[in-house]
């Protein structure tokens, strides 16, 4: 069961970079990762903290989750220690070298969901486009080639449970 699982997400894989390849994505791949590397979250908070009184709300719903999904996520990820597909498969895609050597979870995409859930919870009205735009960084990382789907699901649901568990909180 686990052998067609990893299959099938090695296959998957390879359709959304070949996909990548044929649409010319990579450009755009690039720049949606790099909006998940973290300083886009501090400028979005810092933006909603000075206009809009909700944002205290969100600075302290974000606080709370990362403290939540970081943790976890270092767990994860070294007790799986899945090798990321730039290694595994050695296809060439990646054309830079990972902050790390493993990709289960994507911390990109479950930072994504964080502030995409924590949008949801404070700013119920933007969250399509803020969940719009965590999909897009999670897609990005398989394009770029330094994630298989699975990671990129995994990353998702720590980032949303991650919220949802400081929810009532806060």
């Amino acid at each position: 069961m686990l052998t067609r699982i990893a299959s099938l997400d090695r296959h998957y894989y390879q359709c959304v970079v070949r996909q990548g390849k044929a649409q010319g994505l990579h450009p755009l791949a690039l720049r949606l990762s790099w909006s998940g590397n973290g300083p886009f979250y501090l400028y979005i908070t810092v933006l909603c903290l000075l206009l809009d009184k909700q944002g205290e709300s969100l600075l302290n719903m974000l606080v709370s989750a990362y403290l939540i999904e970081l943790p976890l996520y270092f767990i994860l990820k070294n007790m799986v220690r899945r090798q990321r597909p730039c290694h595994a498969l050695a296809d060439g895609v990646a054309s830079f070298e990972p902050a790390d050597k493993f990709s289960l979870p994507s911390g990109h995409t479950a930072a994504a969901f964080v502030m995409a859930g924590s949008i949801y919870c404070i700013y119920p009205a933007y969250f399509f486009l803020a969940a719009l735009w965590a999909i897009g960084i999670g897609m990005s990382r398989i394009v770029l080639g330094v994630h298989y789907p699975l990671d990129i699901v995994a990353g998702a649901i720590l980032g949303i449970v991650s919220v949802l568990l400081c929810q009532p909180l806060l």
